[in-house]
């Protein structure tokens, strides 16, 4: 790597590109980049000294020694075109990250859930610990108010994204797998067997001197281990074998605590500031990866009880008169039973607003989506929200989604098409005692924190 390199980054408004833009301009590249709008990630590249650009045209790769673009740009974009045409090198933003994560000691944590929760604990701790790592995550630490930062240490920790494959570029030192569900399978052919054969993959590229930590209560993840040739380290719950094993579990109002066990030898209590059995499992590993990293348990104890979640993992967006407004990125079914029961913990009547997200991951779910809001005691379904270019899907629609959610989980389901009519709906009736959720990869924490400013000037 040569620090000297003009890096242009197209579409650096993304968390993925912006974290990695801001790691290379704290090692000292000179970063452009060009979006489609300003936001507040390009505010703070700007800050730290990047020249972006709004818009996309030939003339601002001119001059770049390497174009790094994300996997939802389009090949006949201006600036890709111009970049192939003067022989500029292009690389995918994992092959970007890759080339950081591959010269260190790399921690990459991979899973369909819980791998923006499990990087942002690992990053926290470590920094607490004085370990200063480098670290390149997909969510906005709250505590740190970054999802990226150029260390001077051994240690570059990253999420590793299953979705498109992209995280086989990776050879981390630490490779974690938080668990293994059949989610973006319109990149595996529709095929769940070729996404497991990429996790087993992601386990035998760990380093020589490395490991992988895996979840043991995951039946997909217990069925890939013995084509891991490498060594492994298993976590768990309800495992009786697991190499760690959580005892004595309080699930609390927005914390969680329990006892850490290795190997039948108690290490310790751990205390989380954040809700949930899935934030549970999340510490787990990160303990893990913490105490290989050489830092005692007793410190690392200290340091995640410091721990307040990332942006848009139940986010408490505003609390007023008893009424509790959270976001979060839940977008599974998985995601969204966890996060509803994470939210029962409160005591509260709780109303889920979901958006769907993709025709393809809701055609492919569509049946265990109907059955992840049996806790809720409210539901409410937008519209699907879609990326540019995907297209419909007959007969996968938000009305057919409801119709089954009434029919599997709960009957009290709604379907409310816009943002627009679900703050309408809400904001006249929403009372004391109520939590209402906005859950989705979309743009419906639009909602939440339309509701929560509400609430707030109430």
């Amino acid at each position: 790597m040569d620090t000297t390199e003009r890096v242009h980054f197209i579409g650096i408004g993304g968390y993925g590109m912006s974290a990695i833009a801001r790691v290379m301009l704290e090692m000292g590249y000179t970063v452009t980049g060009s979006d489609v709008a300003a936001q507040e990630l390009t505010d703070k590249l700007i800050a730290k000294g990047a020249k972006i650009y709004i818009g996309h045209t030939a003339e601002q790769v001119k001059g770049a020694d390497l174009v790094v673009y994300s996997t939802a740009l389009s090949s006949d974009n201006v600036e890709w075109v111009e970049a192939e045409r003067l022989k500029i090198p292009i690389l995918h933003r994992s092959q970007m990250l890759a080339r950081l994560l591959n010269e260190r000691k790399g921690v990459a944590i991979a899973g369909a859930h819980g791998k923006t929760t499990t990087s942002s604990m690992i990053a926290l701790v470590m920094e607490e610990c004085e370990v200063d790592p480098t670290y390149i995550i997909g969510g906005e630490i709250m505590n740190v108010g970054t999802n990226a930062k150029a260390g001077q240490g051994d240690y570059v920790v990253a999420e590793a994204d299953e979705s498109d494959g992209s995280f086989l570029h990776y050879h981390p030192w630490l490779g974690i797998v938080t668990n293994v569900e059949a989610d973006h399978l319109e990149n595996y052919g529709g095929d769940f067997n070729r996404l497991k054969a990429a996790y087993v993959q992601f386990m035998n590229q760990t380093r020589e001197d490395g490991t992988a930590i895996v979840c043991a209560d995951d039946e997909n993840v217990i069925s890939l281990l013995p084509e891991v040739s490498g060594k492994v380290i298993t976590y768990g719950i309800k495992s009786k074998t697991a190499d760690y094993i959580a005892t004595d579990i309080v699930l609390g109002d927005r914390q969680v605590s329990y006892t850490m066990n290795h190997n039948g030898v108690v290490l310790g209590q751990i205390e989380l500031s954040v809700p949930g059995q899935y934030n549970l499992y999340n510490s787990m590993a990160a303990v893990i990866a913490c105490l290989k990293s050489g830092i005692s348990f007793e410190k690392i104890a200290e340091a995640i009880v410091k721990f307040h979640g990332a942006k848009r993992r139940f986010q408490v967006l505003g609390e007023v008169d008893d009424i509790l407004v959270i976001d979060d990125y839940a977008h599974h079914p998985t995601e969204i039973q966890a996060t509803i029961s994470a939210a029962k913990a409160t005591g509260k009547r709780i109303i889920a607003v979901f958006q769907p997200q993709r025709y393809t991951r809701t055609f492919f779910l569509l049946d265990a989506f109907s059955r992840a809001f049996s806790e809720a005691d409210e539901v409410i379904i937008t519209d699907i929200y879609s990326p540019a270019g995907e297209k419909q899907i007959e007969g996968v629609t938000s009305a057919k989604l409801v119709e089954l959610i009434v029919q599997n989980s709960n009957a009290g389901a709604r379907h409310l098409p816009t943002k627009e009519d679900v703050l309408a709906d809400l904001k006249p009736r929403i009372a004391p005692g109520d939590l209402v959720i906005t859950m989705g990869a979309g743009d419906i924490w639009k909602v939440g924190y339309a509701l929560a400013d509400g609430l707030k000037k109430r």
